[in-house]
């Protein structure tokens, strides 16, 4: 196949702000003034341009390491307010950049003694105390374990207690545990056709735990690798949402100092893991099939996610962004009050809330707009794994089922109709109608309406009348007065005249 054209934009980037680019020899640069993307695999490439009006771009997400960024194009990047997020195919953050808040001294002095002065504390028992929140929510409303929900609240319970944060971490430590305990049965649905395929652990979500790496990283199943790349995004959000706040994201309250970590984004994350991602994907596995196609395994065992997959992922990062602004805004703001300063000093002022700008919604009187669901996954056809548009099945796959429905249902209908109960009910029936057949032929049989009349005049009008006022009207049962309506049974001379009024005949 031949490279495509240049396009102006993308599906993705109109709905969701998202552009994802994803391959090998990938371009990003500006020229004449517009962001100019090429990416793609051999001969199956395209070419994106954006101007610098409306664009929509607010992330611009690279999957892969293969290509090259300008300097140039990031300054266009930053000129219009977006960010640059750079993953790789696990997930793991490599690179992000978004736009900054004046730097502010202040602050980061602050952040930086937030450990020995408090702080740190509070904030962490916060945090920690919404994402239990979460959890117990998840576990009682999706999971229906009321007494690991319990479990979870009363280690939320135990927080405000909390003197240190090492006793912090014990307790979210000891709750996580409960928490993912109560996935590990959770069945992951595939179609008819992808399940001979799979590997047996890929059919449960299993430990969160990988036995490749005995930690989360280097998923080892689908579900564990769709939470990982999901985490990554999640990551990416929190930090550019620390530095548009005036925060250093590698200066964390809660996860400890290590290098090359984002410490502090580790720790806003946390508070969007039960209520965002986990939700996201425990839905995704309740309700829609994985495809085999979307996953593949690597000769080490570790679980990787298809291009395809991943680029519906990523554009899943305006919601993560929406849920992590708050909180970014709420760790702000505790740093900012720890300063110690006069009563007088203008600086008693409040930090500015960039992300949800809710001061000056306050003041204006209108709400924090919601946040918006993360877009739902395709829905796969439970037979052969084809996206449908709803419902459980395609077409195709749809007619085969119906077709093995049905005839269980006339098999479970033969087996009812001979137990005594139901013959009894036939008989009955049947001495009815012929008792009624037997009073008609012994009356005076009326003139009209005729065999004529009903062929012509009563017969084509039946159309519009449904099958269960037809049923009710004739006293019959609904499959035999549907076989009336469609003209494949004729009723007997009795029910024409009941007819002709439910169809509104008169005689001439």
């Amino acid at each position: 196949m031949a490279a495509s054209g240049t396009l102006p934009h993308s599906h993705a980037l109109r709905k969701s702000g998202v552009l994802v680019l994803n391959g090998y020899g990938i371009r990003v640069q500006v020229n004449a003034g517009h962001l100019l993307l090429h990416d793609g695999i051999a001969d199956e490439r395209r070419t994106i341009r954006l101007p610098r009006v409306n664009h929509g771009l607010k992330r611009l997400v690279l999957v892969g390491s293969d290509g090259f960024i300008t300097l140039e194009a990031l300054r266009w990047i930053a000129d219009q307010g977006a960010a640059f997020v750079m993953l790789d195919r696990r997930g793991k953050v490599l690179t992000v950049t978004g736009p900054v808040a004046p730097p502010d001294s202040k602050l980061r002095r602050a952040q930086a003694l937030a450990l020995g002065n408090g702080t740190a504390l509070k904030i962490s028992k916060e945090l920690i105390s919404q994402k239990l929140a979460g959890q117990e929510l998840l576990v009682r409303d999706m999971l229906h374990d009321s007494a690991i929900a319990d479990a979870i609240a009363r280690f939320t319970a135990e927080l405000p207690c909390a003197e240190s944060l090492d006793r912090v971490r014990l307790i979210e430590a000891q709750a996580a545990k409960l928490y993912w305990q109560d996935w590990s049965d959770v069945p992951i649905l595939w179609p008819r056709k992808d399940e001979s395929r799979v590997p047996e652990h890929w059919k449960f979500f299993g430990s969160r735990i990988s036995s490749l790496t005995h930690s989360p990283r280097l998923a080892c199943n689908p579900p564990n690798a769709l939470l990982n790349f999901l985490y990554g995004i999640l990551e990416s959000e929190a930090r550019l949402s620390a530095v548009a706040m005036g925060l250093d994201p590698a200066i964390g309250f809660l996860h400890v100092d290590t290098p090359n970590r984002d410490s502090l984004a580790c720790d806003l994350m946390e508070v969007c893991r039960p209520r965002g991602v986990d939700a996201f994907v425990l839905n995704w596995l309740q309700s829609e099939p994985l495809r085999r196609s979307d996953f593949w395994e690597d000769r080490n065992g570790n679980c990787r996610i298809a291009s395809s997959l991943a680029i519906k992922l990523c554009e899943t990062a305006d919601t993560w962004r929406r849920l992590m602004a708050p909180v970014a805004e709420y760790a702000a703001q505790e740093t900012w009050s720890s300063i110690s300063r006069p009563a007088s000093s203008l600086a008693r002022r409040g930090i500015a809330t960039r992300l949800t700008q809710r001061t000056k919604r306050a003041v204006k009187g209108t709400d924090v707009p919601s946040v918006k669901a993360a877009p739902k996954p395709d829905s796969v056809c439970r037979g052969c794994g084809a996206t449908t548009r709803s419902g459980k099945h395609c077409p195709k796959c749809g007619r085969d089922v119906s077709r093995e429905k049905l005839i269980e249902l006339a098999k479970a209908g033969r087996v009812a109709a001979r137990n005594p109960e139901s013959r009894r009910k036939h008989s009955e029936t049947q001495r009815r109608h012929e008792a009624a057949k037997r009073a008609w032929c012994s009356s005076p049989k009326p003139d009209w309406p005729d065999e004529n009349t009903y062929v012509r005049k009563i017969q084509p009008r039946l159309a519009a009348v449904t099958i269960s006022a037809l049923a009710s009207a004739l006293g019959v049962s609904e499959p035999y007065a549907a076989y009336i309506r469609t003209g494949r049974h004729r009723p007997h001379p009795r029910h024409w005249q009941a007819l002709a009024e439910l169809v509104r005949v008169r005689a001439a």
